[in-house]
């Protein structure tokens, strides 16, 4: 099985008021939110458009989107119902195998991307999230329309998911973590193989290249 981000749900990615608080403006909330797309946005599409090799983009990427991205929560969300199935050391062992699967899945799709650039749309409430909308534009390729949900409830904001062409990626990747691990008796252990059989895999394709 494969961490099935597709190639512009990757750039998305990257792109990409708690309670007790004093109450915040909408306004003002949806102007954060825009501001932290941008920023964050700039910076990736600047390394993506660099002529750096693959491996050096992705030694500048990874900082930015493990801080800017809520890596372990999107990847409680993508394990479902069996995140509480799991045990400690189970959940431990994904997240560490979730955060090299997202940083191979990102390496693997820089190297298509060049001449990249991107607009901030309207920024509208989705739930307990901020929807920003934003269109890629790639050279020779129409535009890609997408949606970031930023959350900023831990205190600082953080993409928690992307939504394009109508598809949320952490759901379609929960459905498919799920249904791996319910084809196997429900045994954890099974996506944990797999994941880890992957990472192999890719390693090993690194080193012929």
């Amino acid at each position: 099985m494969t961490f099935s981000v597709s190639r512009r749900g990757v750039l998305g990615f990257l792109a990409v008021a708690s309670t007790g608080l004093a109450p915040v403006s909408a306004a003002w909330a949806a102007q954060d939110s825009r501001a932290f797309i941008q920023s964050f946005g700039d910076q990736l599409v600047a390394i993506v458009n660099s002529p750096l090799s693959l491996a050096d983009k992705k030694e500048k990427i990874m900082p930015l989107v493990s801080k800017n991205v809520d890596i372990d929560g999107i990847g409680r969300y993508c394990l479902g119902r069996f995140w509480k199935v799991a045990t400690p050391e189970q959940q431990k062992h994904y997240l560490v195998l979730f955060h090299q699967i997202l940083a191979n899945a990102i390496a693997d799709k820089l190297g298509d991307y060049r001449g990249v650039s991107f607009t901030i749309g309207n920024v509208t409430k989705s739930g307990d999230d901020d929807s920003v909308e934003a269109t890629l534009v790639r050279p020779q390729q129409p535009p890609a329309a997408m949606q970031w949900l930023v959350n900023s409830s831990s205190g600082s904001p953080k993409v928690v998911d992307v939504i394009g062409e109508g598809a949320s990626l952490r759901l379609t990747q929960r459905n498919d973590y799920s249904s791996f691990i319910a084809r196997n008796g429900g045994d954890v252990d099974t996506l944990l193989r797999a994941l880890q059989k992957q990472i192999d895999h890719h390693n090993a394709a690194s080193a012929q290249q």
